[in-house]
């Protein structure tokens, strides 16, 4: 995030570099998305202002605008060091399930009991093949 720029000119930021979007439009699009998540509270507020989450939530929608086909969150509890991390984290996905194509959670191993009651996990073997 840029920290010179808005939480909401920091979303409208991707679709109008990749998209060639006018501020106006891509500024609708990112305040649709803030709404959706619940936090057009933040819209005008710069980074070094944010809580934990509140930058988890501004870092999820600027990946999320360009709708791509998926969302890596690596290690959250690094993002969200003050916040019980999967329970924030499911409600915000599952507020935003119809803006996201498919989002991926990385953790580590022995975090895997934070995710068992969400997720079904193939099976993997210890060692790479």
């Amino acid at each position: 995030m840029r920290a010179n720029l808005t939480v909401l000119d920091n979303i409208a930021l991707i679709p109008q570099y990749r998209h060639n979007l006018k501020y106006d439009t891509a500024a609708d699009m990112a305040w649709t998305l803030l709404l959706s998540a619940g936090y057009q509270t933040i819209a005008n507020q710069r980074d070094p202002a944010l809580s934990h989450a509140e930058r988890c939530v501004a870092k999820l929608l600027r990946a999320a605008i360009g709708r791509p086909p998926v969302i890596l969150i690596d290690r959250p509890g690094m993002l969200l060091p003050e916040v019980d991390y999967p329970p924030f984290l499911f409600a915000l996905l599952d507020t935003l399930a119809a803006e996201l194509n498919n989002c991926w959670i990385i953790d580590y191993q022995w975090n895997r009991a934070l995710y068992d009651a969400r997720f079904d996990y193939p099976e993997m073997s210890e060692t790479p093949t």
